[in-house]
C-alpha cells in the first residue's frame, strides 16, 4: 500500500486551496471527477495520477476538463453506471447532468495555459430543489438519478429523459446521503431527522413519466435505532450499500457515547454490527465495489468472499475493514488537516480516492493481499442473483404471432438504420438551404396614406443581469443564471445565437441531403427586415378619464425587433422614382410596403425552370450575356417611355413586347411569364410571348409576385392575397386578406394616430399544389387552407422552445421545416425565445408540470403531420408519421395508438383497385398521396416491438394480412442483405442521390 498525492491535484484558488467536497471514479477507471467550494467540476486522468511520480509519464494530460457551470459550491459528483453521464449537485439548488462530446476537438482552458483533452457539455439542468443539493446517486442500471438536499426532499429523475418522476417528502430535516442497492430493488437515504429510510422501486422504462410512476418508489422502512443520539453537526451522512447487496453502512451512528458506523442487514433492517474506533463523527463510508478473498484465488478451489469498507469523518482519520475481521485492516490518522469529505473506490477495488476540506485529494493504492485478493465481477453477479438483480419486468409475447410481429419490427429498424447510414455516406450539400438573393431596403418604401411611419432607432440588446437578494442575516445571494443548455430541467432546442450568426455568415457547404422543395424561390424577393406593414387595429381603446393625455403607449402588441439599420455597404440598384399610391390604400385596414420603380427588373431561370444559379443581385445592370447559355432571362426595362419586356437566352433575344406603365415585379417559369405594373395590372405571357389571358386588374399596387408550376401568387398593397391557376384561368379561392395573420384583432390603435405598425412579412412563397406560405418577423409561419377557408398557423416559437423534435435531422428537409427554420432565426435574433425559455423554466419547476416537455413534443409532431397534409409535403408527412407512431408507442399511450391505426385503416374494406369517376384513386384510400394500407403496414412494423401494445396492434395486422405478407418479404430481404454483404464492397458508389419532396422518384 502506498499514497499518491500530486501537487497539481487540487482545487486551488489564487490565495489558498479550496475545499473539496466530493470525488468519484468513472466505471471505466479512466477519469476522476471532483467538486469543491469553487463551484467547478474537474475531471482528471487517473492514469496521470497513478504515474505522477514517473518522469516518463510527465507529458500525460492531467486535467481532462473543467466545468464551471454552477454558481455555488459543488457538494456531489457522480458518474452514471453506463459511463455516459456525469451528474453534479450544488448549493445553487441545481443538478447538472453532463455528457461527453466525443466529436468535439480539444480547446484551451480560459485563463490557463493547459488545454482540455475532453469536452463535456451540459446535457440537462435539473432545477426542483428549494435548497442546497448535498448528495446524488444513480441506480445500478442508470435508469434513475436521485438527488437529496437541505430542503428535506428526495427527488427521483429519469435516467434517460431526466424528467422528474417523483418528489418524496418524508424526511423531516436535511437529507445528506443516498445509496443504491446493487440488486436494483431499493435505495436508502440518510437525514438529520436521525433516520435512514429505505424505498422500494422498480426500474422505470426509458419513456416513463411522472404519471405512470405515481405508485413507484414506495417507503419500505424507516430505521431510527442507531441514530437516536447522533450529532447534527456533520456536513454529510454518506452511506453505502455492500456489493453483495446484504448490508447498508450508515454513517454518523452512535453506540452508546461513541461514534460508530451502523451495519444494517437487508430484509430485517436491524443493526447488530457497529464499526467503532473513530474519535469523531463518521461522515462518509464506502464499500469497495468488488468482493475479496482472504486467500489467493486458484482454479477449482472454493473461497469465502468478504466485503471491504472504508470509513472517514471529522477526526481526519481513515479506517478500512472487512467482514472477516473484528478489527480494522488499515488505520491512517491525520492524513489531512481537516475533515475528510468523500471516498471513492476504483471499479477494480485496488485504489481509493479521498477528498478533504483542506483541499487535498489523496489516492491510496493497494498491493495484492493488502485487503485480500480481488474477485471478478462475475462473483458479484452470482451473489446478487438471489435478489433477482436488475431484472426488469419484461412482458412476454402472448402468442407466436406477437413474437413474429416483434421480430419483423426489429428487422425493419435495422434496415432503416442501414439506409440512413447509406444516405449519410452518399448525399451531398443541401439545395433546400441555399440562400435566396434579397434586394436592398432602398428598393422599397412604405406608403401608408401619406402618413409618415414612426422612425425607431435601433435599441441595443440588454445583457443578462443576475438578481441579487439580501437574506435576513444581511448576506447577499446571487440567483443563478440560465446556463447555455436550457433551464428548469428543460434543454432549449434553439441553437445558440452566436452560433447561428456564424453559421449564416459562413459559406461552407451543408451536410444535409440534397432536396428540391416543391415551393417557389422568388428571385425578386422581399427586402431585408421583411415587408413592412401598418394596420388599423380592431381592438377598442381602454376608456380614458377626462385628464390630460400622457405619452403612455396603449399598444398591446409591441414589436419584437428594432428597425433594421441601413446597409451602406451594399450598392442598391438604380431606381427612377417611388410608385404612385393607389387611393384604395388610404382607406385600407392593412397597408404594405410598395416597391419603387426600378430601371431594370429581371427574372432568370435554368433549363428546369428553377431560379438560375448565375442570378446577379436584384436590379443589377449586369448584361444578360453573363448568364449561363441555357438560362432564360425575362427582363423589364423602365424609362420615361413605355416599358420594354424581353425574353433572351444565351444573349439572343427570343421575343419583345411593351406595356404602357412601369413594371414593379416579374415572375415566371417554363409554363408562363407575368409582370405587374404600378397601376395594379398583371400581364401574362406564354413562353413564346403570346398573351394568353387578359390583363388582371388588382385592387392596389402589387407588393409581392411569384409563381410555381401553373400557379401565380400575388399580394397587393392593401394586404389581399390572390392565387390563380393560369392554365385553367381560375382562382383557387376568393381574394384573402392577410389581416388575420397580422393579428389585427389584438392591436389597439395608438393615441397619437390610428395607424399601428404590425409584424413584417419576412417570407412568402407558393407550393406546387397552390398553397400559400407566409412567415412573419415574430417567427410565426402560416398557410391558407382553401378547403376550410381559413389561415392556419404551421410554425411558432412555442414549438421551438418546448419540443424535443424541433430542428431534428430526420424531419429537417421539407416545407414545414422551411417555416420552422424561419421561426428559429427570428426567435434567436429578436429575443422571443428568451421569453418562452423563461416560461418553461418557471413551469417545469412547479408541481403538475413534470410531463410538459413530453406533451409538447407529441403535440408538435401532431401539428407537423396536419401541416404536411395541408401543404402536400409527402416525404415530410411520412417521416413525421413514423416518428410520431414510435413516440406514442414508446410512451404506451394505447388510446392514441388505436386511434391512429383506426384512422389509417379507413377504406381498407374496399377493393384495392377502386377508382373515382375520373379514373383516379378515391380520397378515402389515400392520405397525403400515400395508400393507407402502405402507411398502416409501415406503422405496424415500427411499433410491433412494443409488447404492451400488441393486443392493440395484432388485430390490425391480422386484418390486412401483414404477418403473411411480411414473412416472405422479410426472408427475401434477409437473403438479399446476406448476398450483398458478401459481394458488395460498400455503399459508397460515388453518386449523389437527389430526392424530391413532391413524391417523385429519386434522381441520380
Amino acid at each position: 500500500m502506498h499514497f499518491i498525492r500530486p501537487s497539481w491535484l487540487t482545487h486551488a484558488g489564487e490565495k489558498r486551496q479550496g475545499e473539496v467536497y466530493s470525488v468519484h471514479v468513472s466505471p471505466d477507471s479512466q477519469r476522476l471527477a471532483t467538486g469543491g467550494i469553487d463551484g467547478t467540476v474537474r475531471i482528471w486522468s487517473t492514469k496521470a495520477i497513478f504515474n505522477s511520480m514517473s518522469p516518463v509519464t510527465q507529458s500525460l494530460p492531467r486535467q481532462l476538463c473543467s466545468l464551471a457551470h454552477h454558481t455555488g459550491a459543488v457538494h456531489a459528483v457522480r458518474f452514471s453506471g453506463n459511463n455516459r453521464y456525469l451528474a453534479s449537485g450544488s448549493d445553487d439548488k441545481i443538478v447538472l447532468v453532463y455528457e461527453r462530446d466525443v466529436n468535439a476537438t480539444s480547446r484551451p482552458a480560459f485563463g490557463s495555459g493547459e488545454g482540455h483533452t475532453e469536452t463535456w457539455r451540459t446535457h440537462r439542468r435539473l432545477a426542483n430543489h428549494d435548497h442546497d443539493v448535498i448528495d446524488l446517486g444513480w441506480s445500478a442500471d442508470s435508469s434513475i438519478l436521485v438527488s437529496v438536499g437541505l430542503d428535506s426532499k428526495v427527488i427521483v429523475w429519469s435516467g434517460t429523459t431526466f424528467e422528474r418522476l417523483k418528489r418524496i417528502d418524508m424526511h423531516q430535516s436535511h437529507v445528506k446521503g443516498i445509496t443504491f442497492d446493487p440488486a436494483n430493488k431499493y435505495f436508502a437515504t440518510a437525514s438529520d431527522d436521525r433516520t435512514v429510510k429505505v424505498f422500494r422501486f422498480q426500474s422505470p422504462a426509458s419513456n416513463a413519466t411522472a404519471h405512470d410512476q405515481a405508485m413507484n418508489f414506495q417507503l419500505e422502512t424507516s430505521i431510527t435505532g442507531p441514530f437516536q443520539e447522533s450529532p447534527l453537526t456533520t456536513y454529510f451522512r454518506r452511506c453505502s450499500w455492500s456489493p453483495d447487496g446484504s448490508h447498508i453502512a450508515a454513517a454518523n451512528a452512535v453506540n452508546g457515547p461513541v461514534s460508530s458506523v451502523a451495519i444494517l442487514n437487508r430484509g430485517t433492517w436491524d443493526s447488530d454490527i457497529n464499526l467503532i474506533g473513530h474519535e469523531g463523527p463518521v461522515e462518509v463510508c464506502a464499500f469497495a465495489p468488488r468482493m475479496f478473498s482472504r486467500e489467493p484465488l486458484e482454479p477449482g478451489v472454493p473461497v469465502s468472499p468478504v466485503t471491504v469498507i472504508a470509513c472517514a469523518g471529522q477526526d481526519k482519520s481513515l479506517s478500512i475493514w472487512n467482514t472477516s475481521n473484528p478489527r480494522p485492516l488499515v488505520i491512517t490518522q491525520d492524513i489531512a488537516t481537516k475533515a475528510l469529505s468523500d471516498l471513492a473506490w476504483s471499479p477494480d477495488g485496488t485504489s481509493l480516492f479521498i477528498s478533504s476540506l483542506d483541499g487535498s485529494i489523496i489516492c491510496m493504492v493497494f498491493e495484492p493481499g493488502d485487503l485480500g485478493y480481488v474477485m471478478g465481477p462475475e462473483e458479484n453477479e452470482r451473489i446478487l442473483q438471489k435478489f433477482g438483480t436488475s431484472r426488469k419486468g419484461a412482458t412476454l409475447p402472448e402468442s407466436i404471432e406477437n413474437a413474429r410481429l416483434e421480430e419483423f419490427s426489429r428487422v425493419g429498424e435495422r434496415r432503416e438504420l442501414e439506409g440512413r447510414m447509406g444516405q449519410l455516406m452518399m448525399h451531398g450539400p443541401s439545395a433546400g438551404n441555399l440562400p435566396i438573393p434579397i434586394p436592398g431596403n432602398s428598393q422599397w418604401e412604405v406608403q401608408a396614406s401619406q402618413v409618415p411611419a414612426p422612425i425607431q432607432s435601433p435599441q441595443p440588446e440588454r445583457p443578462f443581469k443576475q438578481k441579487i437578494t439580501i437574506t435576513k442575516d444581511g448576506k447577499k445571494r446571487v440567483a443563478p443564471l440560465l446556463v447555455s443548455s436550457g433551464g428548469g430541467g428543460h434543454r432549449s432546442n434553439l441553437p445558440n445565437t452566436q452560433l447561428l450568426q456564424a453559421q449564416n455568415a459562413s459559406s461552407g457547404p451543408s451536410t444535409d441531403p440534397k432536396v428540391i422543395l416543391d415551393i417557389s424561390t422568388p428571385y425578386d424577393g422581399l427586402p431585408k427586415g421583411g415587408l413592412t406593414s401598418f394596420v388599423l387595429g380592431n381592438k377598442r381603446k381602454p376608456q380614458e378619464d377626462d385628464v390630460e393625455p400622457t405619452s403612455t403607449n396603449f399598444s398591446k402588441r409591441v414589436a419584437i425587433h428594432s428597425a433594421p439599420a441601413p446597409r451602406t455597404a451594399i450598392v442598391t440598384p438604380e431606381f427612377i422614382r417611388p410608385a404612385i399610391v393607389s387611393p384604395s390604400v388610404s382607406v385600407s385596414q392593412v397597408r404594405l410596403g410598395i416597391p419603387k420603380v426600378r430601371t431594370i427588373v429581371q427574372r432568370a431561370i435554368d433549363r428546369n425552370g428553377e431560379p438560375s444559379s448565375a442570378v446577379p443581385p436584384a436590379g443589377s445592370t449586369t448584361a444578360p450575356s453573363t448568364f449561363d447559355s441555357g438560362d432564360t432571362v425575362f427582363e423589364a426595362r423602365n424609362s420615361a417611355h413605355p416599358t420594354r419586356i424581353t425574353i433572351s437566352r444565351g444573349g439572343k433575344m427570343l421575343w419583345i413586347d411593351f406595356v404602357p406603365r412601369p413594371v414593379l415585379l416579374v415572375a415566371g417559369n417554363n409554363n408562363f411569364w407575368a409582370c405587374a405594373t404600378e397601376d395594379g395590372i398583371i400581364y401574362a405571357f406564354s413562353p413564346v410571348g403570346r398573351r394568353f389571358a387578359n390583363p388582371i386588374i388588382l385592387e392596389a399596387q402589387p407588393c409581392f409576385l411569384d409563381s410555381r408550376g401553373w400557379y401565380l401568387f400575388c399580394i397587393s398593397a392593401v394586404g389581399t392575397a390572390h392565387v390563380w391557376n393560369m392554365k385553367s384561368q381560375t382562382a383557387l379561392h376568393p381574394p384573402i386578406s392577410v389581416a388575420p395573420i397580422l393579428d389585427v384583432a389584438n392591436i389597439i390603435p395608438k393615441p397619437d394616430g390610428p395607424i399601428s405598425k404590425a409584424e413584417a412579412i419576412l417570407d412568402a412563397a407558393i407550393t406546387g399544389n397552390g398553397s400559400m406560405m407566409i412567415s412573419l418577423s415574430n417567427g410565426d409561419g402560416f398557410t391558407y387552407n382553401r378547403d376550410m377557408c381559413v389561415w392556419q398557423r404551421i410554425s411558432e416559437t412555442w414549438w421551438a422552445v418546448g419540443s424535443s423534435y424541433w430542428d431534428t435531422t430526420p424531419v429537417r428537409t421539407g416545407l414545414v421545416s422551411r417555416l420552422e427554420r424561419r421561426t428559429t432565426d427570428q426567435a434567436l435574433l429578436h429575443g422571443r425565445g428568451k421569453f418562452f425559455n423563461r416560461i418553461f423554466k418557471q413551469a417545469l419547476s412547479r408541481e403538475g408540470f413534470e410531463g410538459m416537455e413530453a406533451a409538447i413534443s407529441v403535440a408538435h409532431l401532431e401539428n407537423r403531420m396536419a401541416a404536411a397534409i395541408t401543404l402536400g409535403s409527402k416525404t415530410e408527412f411520412k417521416n413525421t408519421l413514423m416518428i410520431y407512431a414510435k413516440r406514442i408507442a414508446a410512451e404506451g399511450v394505447a388510446g392514441k395508438v388505436e386511434e391512429l391505426l383506426r384512422e389509417l385503416m379507413g377504406g381498407l374494406d374496399d377493393d384495392d383497385d377502386e377508382e373515382g369517376d375520373d379514373g383516379s384513386r378515391t380520397d378515402k384510400d389515400l392520405i397525403c398521396g400515400f395508400k393507407r394500407r402502405e402507411l398502416l403496414k409501415a406503422v405496424l412494423l415500427a411499433i410491433g416491438k412494443y409488447r404492451d401494445l400488441q393486443r392493440v396492434t395484432l388485430p390490425y395486422a391480422r386484418i390486412i394480412g401483414i404477418l403473411d405478407d411480411v414473412t416472405v418479404a422479410a426472408e427475401e430481404q434477409l437473403r438479399t442483405e446476406d448476398q450483398a454483404r458478401t459481394s458488395d464492397p460498400g455503399p459508397c458508389n460515388g453518386k449523389t442521390t437527389i430526392t424530391r419532396d413532391d413524391g417523385d422518384e429519386p434522381m441520380e
